[in-house]
């Protein structure tokens, strides 16, 4: 099972990236529009006093380039989709073979954790885009974080099955770890619109340098900082549940349920940051913009407290896995 698990990392890595070709190759060759013909003959009217008035050109279909330009960047944008999705399964296969071999849940190190919430954040996007299909240029950089990730994880974080430290074999590991696993994987899928909110809104404001001119065929500003919030307003109070909870254990665990470890200072800044984005976002004087690089900035200190703490810093918490 073991063996397994970790082919299925591998395959799930290589589609994937065949995902983000697919999104990428949509992506650059844009969706194509109708034409008008310019250089089509002018009709004339005669006017009241027996001026003559040019009619303006009518518009004409697309050309046949055109179409099968339009044809081929939808079927590679279906291609990125439905490599997105096997690419799912073949995730969910390799945490559920995981948990089999090492007979508990998948949570035991960085590992583990990494590849939990990357499916947390790829199955939030499939949902997001079964309801709403104009979002699928957003694949691309959804593919991309995936294929990063999901790759650091099998060839920087990777660690044999071993079981669970005597401190993590509780009830609360699976309602603490399991929370806290949900809220960061919504919170890795929502830095995604909010990156594109910035970039799409630059562009929209006339910017047309990099990286605003990657932001060119994405969805409208407006739609991305409202994805952005929704993600962010049910994920922060899943968040605050888990923060609550691992507080709740360590007083069951270390006889204490605040002790400023690493990894519960971080936590705690990841929530005040977060916090302060949703106060930010609901304050009609903040714009848009500052509100949502708030957002990101919550999500470097969720990545500080996955990464930095477990590879920095030493307390508690340690139980990445990584010597």
């Amino acid at each position: 099972m073991s063996a397994l698990s970790d082919n299925l990392v591998t395959f799930a890595i290589l589609a994937y990236l065949v995902a983000m070709i697919g999104h990428a190759v949509e992506y650059a060759l844009g969706n194509a529009r109708t034409r008008v013909a310019t250089a089509a003959p002018v009709r004339e009217l005669v006017g009241a006093g027996g001026g003559v008035l040019p009619t303006p050109p009518a518009p004409v279909p697309s050309s046949p380039p055109a179409d099968r330009s339009a044809r081929q960047a939808r079927l590679a944008g279906l291609v990125g989709v439905g490599a997105t999705a096997v690419a799912a399964a073949l995730h969910l296969a390799a945490l559920v073979t995981r948990g089999l071999a090492a007979d508990r849940m998948p949570w035991g190190n960085m590992y583990e954790f990494v590849l939990t919430v990357t499916f947390i954040g790829v199955a939030a996007w499939l949902v997001v885009l079964w309801k709403r299909p104009s979002l699928r240029k957003l694949g691309l950089f959804l593919t991309l974080v995936m294929v990063l990730l999901v790759a650091t994880a099998e060839l920087v974080l990777y660690v044999p099955i071993v079981p669970l430290v005597p401190a993590l074999n509780s009830y609360w590991f699976v309602i603490h770890v399991s929370t806290i696993v949900f809220a960061s994987g919504i919170f890795l899928f929502g830095v995604v619109p909010a990156v594109g909110f910035l970039m799409r809104s630059g562009y929209e404001q006339g910017k047309r340098s990099f990286p605003y001119t990657l932001a060119k065929r994405l969805p409208g500003a407006a739609g991305l900082e409202r994805l952005t919030f929704t993600l962010h307003a049910f994920a922060f109070p899943i968040f605050t549940f888990a923060v609550i909870a691992g507080a709740i254990w360590a007083e069951a665990a270390w006889g204490r349920p605040w002790g400023w470890d690493p990894k519960e200072t971080w936590a705690f800044i990841s929530w005040v940051v977060y916090a302060g984005y949703l106060h930010a976002r609901a304050t009609p004087s903040v714009k848009r913009n500052v509100a949502t690089w708030i957002a990101v900035l919550g999500f470097l200190t969720v990545l500080m407290n996955l990464f930095g703490v477990n590879i920095f810093f030493t307390g508690l918490h340690s139980y990445g896995g990584l010597d």
